[in-house]
């Protein structure tokens, strides 16, 4: 945690909102302290935060979770008002700007929407801003039914490429078992992220608001490394957390990703059997891209074969047709086609919009052996 740069960190429903008793303002402010500290550190956070249904449910006077999808949603929709107007008072208090941010698995799961919020959420974290997230669960009845936002941490983990994942909940970390059944249960300090034994010692929920068990918590965490995040699970009261676990201490369980952030994301890209197409380039491109490890512009672009969209991963070739390098390409093949040799300053003129001055950023693109 002492070298993550790019945070995500999700607190559930039960230290939110006292187990439904309303949001717990102290709480809240608490952890908006410790994120403007960490922001101003030169940290970029993300806020995950489960709360919007319980709520609801206390601004609606309902005492217990309702069954019907159409009284959660609306439990949802009345408590995201508070939830987000907590948050963005408790940082702007901290002299921090914040976002709200609805995301459903839906949105991660297509290219189109996925590579959109990933845009506006790094757009946000550049400028200082911590975007607060929650699931849609106004409008989508999967993410009501089944989602949990420990997921949703590790897809935002790895829809941001974050170095680091923070679970806060009301438990110290992981046992071997269930310490409040069994007396001989003992503390993980560390583990592997992914380890199989791990899931054998998580029990269920905890709560009665919040949905989320240990189990969904070590398998965010799976989830998170697979783009290279490790994941801390620690109790979300425990005195100025955040800020003592960004200085290196030991707090609740860590559970280790055993590849590296932008080795992840280098093998993943290498290893792509299924390219959708490519672009051909200059001798000039190629050398920068081979030799200097720049991104690709498209005017150094000769040519665009196949049909891919934006967010597939593409291979760049020299005029031999050598594949010098593989990477996520900024626009489709359809656009790079009109793209070809043109400067960035042309590229509104050309489609009507500007979504990125490169056609691969370095940072997604792979060097392939030769």
């Amino acid at each position: 945690m002492r070298d993550a740069r790019r945070i995500v960190v999700k607190v559930g429903s039960s230290l939110v909102t006292n187990e439904g008793r309303g949001l717990d303002e102290a709480a809240i402010g608490e952890w908006c302290r410790q994120l403007a500290a960490l922001v101003r550190d030169g940290r970029e956070v993300v806020m995950v935060s489960s709360g919007a249904i319980a709520e609801g449910m206390k601004r609606l006077g309902w005492r217990t979770r309702p069954h019907e999808i159409n009284e959660l949603q609306a439990a949802a929709a009345v408590g995201q008002m508070g939830l987000a107007q907590m948050y963005e008072t408790k940082l702007r208090e901290n002299e921090i700007g914040s976002a709200q941010v609805l995301l459903t698995h839906a949105d991660l799961a297509d290219r189109e929407r996925y590579l959109n919020a990933r845009s506006t959420l790094v757009t946000l974290l550049k400028l200082g801003v911590v975007p607060v997230i929650n699931e849609n669960d106004t409008v989508v009845n999967d993410e009501i039914k089944f989602g949990d936002n420990d997921t949703l941490g590790a897809l935002v983990a790895n829809l941001v490429e974050a170095d680091a994942l923070v679970i806060l909940t009301d438990q110290k970390g992981l046992y071997t078992a269930d310490p409040r059944k069994d007396p001989d249960a003992k503390f993980v300090h560390e583990a592997a992220a992914g380890d199989p034994a791990l899931e054998a010692m998580a029990g269920g929920a905890g709560s009665s608001i919040g949905k989320g068990g240990m189990i969904t918590k070590i398998l965010a965490a799976k989830r998170a490394a697979g783009s290279g995040a490790s994941t801390v699970i620690a109790w979300g009261r425990e005195a100025d957390a955040l800020l003592r676990l960004a200085k290196g201490e030991s707090i609740g369980t860590l559970l280790v990703a055993q590849t590296a952030k932008h080795q992840a994301r280098k093998r993943w890209m290498a290893d792509h059997l299924q390219l959708r197409g490519s672009v051909v380039v200059d001798a000039g491109a190629a050398a920068k891209v081979r030799a200097e490890g720049k991104s690709l512009l498209p005017i150094g672009m000769t040519g665009v074969s196949g049909e891919f969209s934006r967010g597939d991963v593409i291979a760049v070739r020299d005029a031999d047709g050598v594949e010098l390098a593989r990477g996520l390409a900024n626009y489709s093949s359809v656009e790079a086609r009109l793209l070809c040799r043109k400067p960035s300053s042309e590229f509104e003129r050309l489609l009507g919009y500007v979504a990125e001055p490169e056609m691969v950023h370095r940072d997604n693109m792979v060097l392939m052996p030769g």
